[in-house]
């Protein structure tokens, strides 16, 4: 045969897929592995690599149960004209099981993306290790969790799931950067419902064990959760356009004269004179960052804290702020990892992190000191200790005990600490200080009103942002209206912070 002839057949055989299966997705409404990668990517970008793979297994007839490409496809595309290296799993082939061949295709993306200092992405739909393969299988999927680890903070790794993924299939996910679920589609176990009905009894569906809304709303394991597939292939695009290309790279600048708020004068009548009353964080971020700017990160899980990116004056910032709709905005544990982890990616990227702060403190209760609130809530300090970017944290109204201090104040490497009027910096809050302070004074018929007396005097002395601002840990008392403009100006003069630290292999996160 001429050999041009073999190649495009042979090229015709790598593009064919089992027609049954395929038939099947059809029913379904699901894409192909190359159909993913198309719709996600910019037209025309994708270059595949490692078309002709083939498997070498032996076993359990194997031998004729070979697909070039083994059940993956790898190469490298475009994405909004900037470069990504991306692997799919083909479900078409084995269920999209892995195997040796299959892992050293992945292994391979990840180390070209690695020395390109580009993202990586996976589309996952996949049932787990190959049995056929025994330990090899296994041994492919270490070698991709050794490089999952060892790309983390350098380069950002992003997985979406698009179907069943079980065992193995999961930890590569859990240990990358964002995972994206599709509701009623995606769904992550570590085993099945049959194996846990056959070890516990318990008798779920995929829904309840591992589905995207379990993974989005109760475990956290998701950050995002897309409507359908189209919708998975918008937050990935819109993600990547938060993040630079690798650590050494600044987050992309995006110059908007149009991207002032609307009505930021209303911040100034936002927030409730009545310390008691909620009100909606949301609408503090709106009227702060550029207009339509703000993306929410994991926004289904531990409501009580927002985390997100957002564009200041073009810049793209970090965002963490406690909510006081939900819970009033306490910090309990899952908050805690959640913004924990959120900083520590911010801070791997070079993105500045905005704190706005309203908060009562950690979550007291039996529950939460027996689930280990002090551990978990130490993730978060440890996070804003550590983190070297510029810190820029705003408080709006309470800022009360551990939690003042943990949500970047001045003393855990703060840069910019400014307070609204309405700010109260203080250990505890007014009624529970009153209750401590004057316990032997609060006694007999008119405890209401001595109490009433002291809370006032308590609030005056100490519940307000103007003792701490005498003492330098707030650099300025501002109205909130101005907040925007603060930020901005001292954020474009930051945005290239560094900070020399002691050489040492790595901290001992209280994880």
């Amino acid at each position: 045969m001429d050999p041009n002839s073999e190649l495009l057949e042979r090229r015709k055989q790598a593009l064919s897929t089992n027609q049954a299966s395929v038939e099947k997705r059809r029913e379904k409404g699901l894409l192909l592995a190359r159909e993913r990668i198309e719709k996600l990517v910019d037209p025309g970008s994708f270059f595949e690599i490692d078309r002709y793979a083939l498997h070498q297994c032996r076993n359990f007839d194997m031998d004729n149960k070979k697909s070039y490409g083994d059940g993956v496809v790898t190469g490298q595309a475009l994405i909004d004209g900037r470069p990504v290296y991306i692997f799919a799993h083909d479900p078409t082939y084995l269920g999209g099981a892995l195997g040796e061949v299959f892992a050293r295709k992945v292994c391979k993306i990840m180390d070209l993306a690695k020395q390109a200092g580009c993202p990586v992405i996976g589309l996952n739909e996949s049932g787990g290790a190959r049995i056929q393969e025994g330990v090899s299988s296994l041994a492919g999927y270490a070698d991709i969790f050794y490089r999952n680890v060892f790309c983390s903070g350098l380069i950002p790794q992003i997985s979406v799931i698009y179907g069943p993924c079980a065992g193995g299939a999961v930890y590569s996910p859990a240990v990358t950067d964002f995972t994206v679920m599709v509701r009623d589609q995606s769904y992550m176990f570590i085993t099945g419902p049959e194996i846990v009905k056959t070890v516990t009894g318990e008798d779920v569906s995929f829904e309840q064990l591992g589905g995207a809304v379990v993974h989005n709303e109760t475990s956290g394991v998701a950050h995002f959760m897309a409507e359908d597939e189209e919708d998975s292939f918008w937050y990935v695009r819109t993600l990547l356009s938060y993040l630079p290309n690798n650590n050494l790279e600044s987050p992309p600048f995006v110059a908007n004269e149009d991207s002032e708020p609307e009505s930021m004068q209303e911040l100034d009548t936002l927030v409730p004179v009545d310390p008691s009353k909620p009100y909606d964080m949301h609408k503090v971020i709106e009227k702060i960052v550029d207009r339509d700017s703000f993306f929410p990160v994991a926004e289904s899980f531990a409501k009580n804290l927002i985390t997100g990116f957002a564009r200041l004056s073009g810049h793209v910032v970090g965002l963490v702020a406690n909510q006081p709709k939900v819970l009033a905005g306490v910090l309990d544990i899952d908050a805690s990892v959640k913004g924990a982890r959120f900083v520590r990616f911010c801070d791997a990227f070079n993105i500045p992190i905005l704190t706005l702060v309203d908060v009562p403190g950690y979550l007291p209760g039996k529950k939460q000191e027996h689930m280990g609130i002090i551990r978990h809530g130490a993730k978060l300090l440890y996070a804003y200790c550590e983190a070297s970017v510029p810190k820029l944290t705003v408080i709006t109204r309470k800022a009360y005990g551990g939690a003042f201090d943990v949500l970047g104040s001045k003393n855990v490497g703060g840069d910019l600490n400014l307070a609204w009027p309405t700010a109260e910096v203080a250990v505890i809050g007014a009624e529970g200080a009153v209750n401590i302070l004057y316990r032997r004074e609060l006694v007999g018929p008119e405890k209401e009103q001595k109490s009433a007396k002291f809370i006032q005097e308590y609030r005056t002395r100490f519940a307000n942002p103007y003792v701490a601002a005498e003492r330098g840990y707030i650099d300025d008392v501002i109205l909130p209206s101005e907040t925007r403009q603060r930020l901005a100006a001292f954020l474009n003069v930051q945005q290239n912070k560094r900070i020399e630290r002691p050489a040492r292999k790595h901290g001992n996160i209280p994880l």
